[in-house]
């Protein structure tokens, strides 16, 4: 394919879906990635995209929602490592929220194996995905349909939440920074997003590298309320997306990193590590600084960690946690 027909295929991509990764550039097009890069540094010097963190998005800043098609064949692999990271931080008997996103609905399909668990969602997907759980109750809000995601948003939805409480709240969205926080392309998603939050104890943001640094119209959760961001391993040449994890966890947010090569810490050859991490999977968790934001600094270097995956405290202080939750 000539450089030419690259960069055409690469641009109807981003015009199609929004926002695109390298590496799925890279694939669609037969060639390498510092090819890839060089096709859409050569398309933003023309003004018709622009780079973000291991990607390409659509001139303007603001990226555009793309419809569930076309997520659902993004980043597929890298959603799937973040899927069965973020599993292991959900315990037998927990009530949590699970908001739409086509990660959320990969995670979905791993908590049907949680006994004990209550999922409220406003994501059709998610529903179904846990519809023949035996042992995982569903309870679904309310709200008028949104196709372009199947997911239910309006007042019926964020009314059904008043008054619910949670120990965690599982949430994606269209773009993730330091600065901003957690945001996305649609009002109304947003808002419903929002009344998630405030339902729960603690917040999990799952978003994979293409979304770092990516800053979209409507905020849902702001920095100083995500107690941890779940995510993939960048790529190495992807400085700007280790500098943006760098920036999130120095104002307090626990970074864990999924899909990273040589197995997590502590783990033996080929099996799970002591904290039941899948030994394909790296982990970097930043512990919560207390009290939050104390400002540059406070959430520390990044690092590799065996300790439980439930945080510092191990899980019998979660437990604790969540019981004395229940009991308000």
């Amino acid at each position: 394919m000539f450089a030419a027909e690259r960069r055409q295929l690469i641009l109807e991509m981003v015009r199609a879906n929004g926002a695109v990764s390298l590496r799925e550039l890279a694939r669609v097009v037969q060639t390498s990635e510092v090819t890839v890069r060089r096709d859409v540094r050569a398309l933003e010097a023309e003004g018709l995209l622009d780079r973000r963190h291991g990607g390409a998005v659509l001139p303007g800043g603001f990226t555009r929602e793309s419809g569930f098609p076309q997520k659902s064949h993004l980043a597929t692999a890298e959603k799937t490592a973040i899927a069965d990271l973020a599993a292991n931080f959900v315990e037998e008997g927990e009530a949590i929220v699970v908001g739409a996103g086509t990660t959320t609905q990969e995670l979905a399909r791993r908590l049907a194996r949680v006994p004990g668990l209550t999922v409220v969602t406003n994501s059709l997907l998610v529903a179904q995905a846990l519809a023949h759980a035996n042992r995982v109750e569903v309870v679904m809000t309310g709200g008028t349909l949104r196709g372009s995601n199947y997911a239910l948003v309006g007042s019926g939805a964020e009314q059904s939440l008043h008054g619910l409480r949670v120990s965690r709240a599982f949430l994606s969205g269209s773009g993730l920074t330091a600065e901003r926080g957690l945001s996305t392309s649609n009002m109304l998603s947003a808002s419903v997003d929002r009344a998630l939050v405030q339902a729960a104890a603690e917040v999990v943001v799952l978003a994979d590298h293409t979304k770092l640094g990516t800053d979209t119209m409507f905020q849902t959760v702001p920095t100083d309320l995500i107690t941890r961001l779940v995510t993939d391993e960048p790529p190495a040449h992807d400085d700007r997306a280790a500098t943006e994890l760098q920036a999130l966890a120095d104002q307090g947010v626990q970074i864990a990193v999924a899909g990273g090569q040589g197995g997590s810490a502590g783990a033996g050859a080929g099996g799970p590590g002591g904290d039941g991490v899948p030994a394909r999977q790296q982990r970097r968790d930043v512990p919560l600084p207390g009290p939050r934001r104390q400002g540059p600094g406070a959430g520390g270097q990044l690092r590799s960690a065996s300790a439980s995956m439930l945080g510092e405290q191990g899980p019998g202080a979660e437990r604790a946690r969540v019981a004395d939750l229940r009991r308000r």
